[in-house]
């Protein structure tokens, strides 16, 4: 049975260390139990990473269904994403970042469940968050199968959403078409873009699932990474009360399926 699955992978950047940690991400696409139909790697037009992709040593099998996608307006991983789904032409894609790894039972495990579970727009895996050293820090994804924290256990559900913001859609796999009908990522929320996007999900009936087995390893707060510079880099620093901004814009943003203009400006968000 073919997969019918597409992987996106946005780069911005592919310094030494993330050369090393590409391959590996690579190689977990390989090492899958069941095939992809295509890879679509989105890189900002004209960059040092554009060029080292181009001489990349990709194995023959993954050079075959690799495609790489010159994006030459914005690059911030929303607008990448966003990107590679236009250019997408199978049923499914799924998002793998450069710095993180699939299970090699991930699209296999995908498989048995899309075949039960016809209903499922989305499906989450069970993700093992790790630090640098890849010591483990905690799973995401997986409340969904406690006991009353869902209206139906395993589904993702927009009163769980509401509270409990803290889930991870790098790793899932979802339908083409229903990503599109809800307007796909938003570039104009920060830092809460992944929750914003999961509210509007459940907010339009679309219904999403964790599959209940470890199916992604993320590299949680790797240096340089996004969600390392909200906390670090003066250019894109968050402090709580603009952290606080942007997880209550998520939840007012969900009835909207456009990508409206927003900023923050310090105001009172009590």
């Amino acid at each position: 049975m073919e997969t019918n699955l597409t992987v996106i992978i946005p780069v911005l950047t592919l310094d030494e260390k993330e050369k090393d940690l590409f391959a590996n991400a690579i190689k977990s696409i390989e090492d899958q139990k069941v095939g992809v139909e295509k890879i679509l790697i989105v890189v900002p037009k004209n960059s040092e990473a554009k060029k080292t992709l181009d001489s990349y040593d990709f194995t023959d099998e993954i050079k075959n269904i690799t495609t790489i996608v010159e994006n030459d307006g914005d690059t911030d991983f929303s607008t990448q994403i966003n990107l590679g789904v236009e250019n997408c032409e199978t049923e499914w894609f799924s998002i793998l970042e450069v710095d993180d790894i699939y299970s090699a039972i991930w699209f296999d495990n995908f498989m048995v469940y899309r075949e039960h579970y016809k209903e499922v727009d989305l499906f989450l895996p069970i993700v093992l968050d790790v630090n640098d050293e890849n010591k483990f820090l905690h799973f995401s994804n997986e409340p969904v199968w406690a006991r009353d924290f869902s209206e139906k256990m395993g589904y993702v559900d927009y009163d769980s959403l509401l509270n409990f913001p803290n889930f991870q859609v790098c790793g899932s796999i979802i339908k083409t078409e229903s990503f599109k009908s809800v307007g796909g990522l938003k570039s104009s929320v920060k830092m809460f873009f992944n929750y914003e996007f999961l509210l509007r999900m459940s907010y339009y009936d679309m219904t999403m699932m964790t599959i209940p087995k470890i199916g992604y390893k993320k590299y949680n707060m790797r240096e340089n990474s996004l969600f390392w510079k909200y906390k670090n880099d003066k250019e894109y620093f968050m402090d709580p009360l603009e952290s606080k901004f942007w997880y209550n814009t998520s939840k007012k943003e969900c009835y909207f399926k456009k990508d409206r203009g927003i900023k923050y400006e310090g105001e009172n968000v009590e």
